[in-house]
């Protein structure tokens, strides 16, 4: 039966390489699958996903608000697809995220999607979110801070090489921008001295 998948990490977990072995792994098989990632992502080229050990496979892209139902349902018009497989998923909307619910629901295709779950502020990205409420089966893809432990936030770089606390939740970037943390070594790089969520001493 065709399910939903949430591949989710922090930066440099190796998302897109498990993501391209996935693929590989069904292909090699001797069946198709259908790559797509986000149109503003093209920091390996135009339709493209890369991983950071050089491998890469040409990709679909979508953009804010395309109708994903109608773009996977179009695919699997040209022949059978054995799965679908979603990259920078953080960036779905949440209409993205349900339509692909529905075309798991409704055209039996498996869809893996594999994303950020939380952003350099520590808050969920909206496609992460719905991902979260509505997928079938969550896998973490597990990174490790500097410290040792797991790595389950992020922390975004200036061009100095500073730390930010504000800034737009979506800019696209690499290890240059993005630094991957545990916990406790994120509220001591992003100076949270009073919790985000309660008033309590941090």
């Amino acid at each position: 039966m065709a399910k939903l998948y949430f591949h989710y990490s922090t930066m440099n977990a190796g998302k897109s390489t498990a993501l391209l072995q996935a693929s590989h792994n069904y292909r090699e098989g001797g069946m198709t699958t259908y790559l797509i990632t986000a149109q503003l992502d093209n920091r390996a080229g135009h339709a493209r996903i890369a991983s950071r050990i050089g491998i890469a496979q040409a990709a679909d892209t979508f953009a804010p608000g395309e109708d994903l139902f109608a773009k996977i349902a179009g695919q699997l018009a040209n022949g059978p697809i054995a799965c679908v497989f979603m990259d920078e998923a953080q960036f779905l909307t949440k209409a993205q995220v349900w339509q692909l619910a529905r075309a798991v629901d409704d055209l039996n295709v498996p869809i893996m999607c594999y994303g950020l779950r939380v952003d350099f502020q520590g808050n969920l990205f909206p496609g992460s979110a719905a991902l979260l409420a509505w997928a079938d089966e969550m896998r973490e893809v597990r990174t490790i801070c500097h410290c040792g432990k797991k790595a389950t936030m992020v922390v975004r770089k200036g061009p100095d090489g500073a730390v930010l606390s504000d800034g737009d939740q979506v800019q696209i970037g690499g290890n240059e921008t993005y630094v991957s943390l545990c916990r406790r070594h994120w509220r001591t790089a992003v100076g949270v001295h009073q919790a985000l969520i309660d008033g309590s001493p941090a």
